[in-house]
């Protein structure tokens, strides 16, 4: 069975417990199928007051993460120290930061497979770049814009990729059915009553027939994509998926 193992650097490990107590992650975490460590990069700063920036050089406004203390936090994670030691590859070192590369369901579905891999959580300004440059071997953004810091980035991110572990969700089949998993969004869904408000669920969705069904979702998601997310629509076309 395949499982997954997700370490955080923090300076806020207790944002987390929360996060990890409930729902799809929790029953991912007691199924053995996702181990979610939490590193708090303060237990490796290098004095008694756990000081884990400092004033930038050449000034400005902001405080920066300092290399050296996130680096030694780093190390504190066996499989990373052994990775180097034996020349292995290195376990993924993932940087939450607006600068990097868009995270979507693709790079999910990547890390899913990952085995294990590591998120750096950044605070204040910036994290030193000596460290981007020296153990940073991916750079990861939700979107164009700016979180307090990497924390909610994370959550996302292993929310995103603990689902697509196969037995992590109770219907693996409705996660391949998700959004963005064949490049477009899904489609609409309906439930109980078959009356609400006076909208009826479509007619299609009651008759019983599953290949009508199968074509009428997947031209709602092409048509929701068009309108919605243009972008994605002509991918798709791009890719000789099934058009309107």
């Amino acid at each position: 069975m395949n499982s997954l193992t997700i370490h955080v650097l923090t300076i806020f490990p207790g944002m987390f417990e929360s996060f990890l107590r409930f729902g799809i992650l929790k029953r991912a975490i007691d199924k053995g199928l996702v181990n979610v460590s939490l590193k708090n990069i303060r237990d490796s700063a290098f004095d008694r007051h756990g000081t884990v920036d400092d004033t930038p050089y050449g000034g400005g406004a902001g405080m920066v993460m300092k290399a050296d203390v996130l680096a030694a936090s780093l190390k504190t994670i066996e499989s990373f120290r052994l990775g180097k030691r034996e020349n292995a590859p290195l376990v993924p070192v993932i940087y939450l930061t607006p600068q990097g590369k868009h995270f979507d369901q693709q790079a999910a579905n990547r890390l899913s497979m990952a085995g294990e891999f590591i998120l750096v959580c950044g605070r204040y300004r910036a994290i030193d770049e000596r460290f981007v440059e020296l153990y940073v071997t991916e750079e990861l953004s939700l979107g164009d814009f700016v979180l307090s810091g990497g924390e909610g980035a994370a959550m996302a991110v292993i929310d995103a990729v603990a689902r697509l572990i196969p037995g992590v969700m109770q219907d693996f089949e409705s996660g391949m059915e998700d959004s963005f998993q064949d490049g477009l969004l899904d489609c609409p869904w309906y439930t109980r009553p078959e009356i609400f408000e006076n909208l009826k669920v479509p007619d299609v969705l009651l008759s019983g027939n599953h290949a009508a069904i199968k074509k009428w979702r997947r031209e709602e998601s092409m048509k929701r994509t068009g309108l919605r997310r243009p972008d994605l629509y002509e991918n798709a076309k791009e890719n000789d998926l099934e058009q309107i």
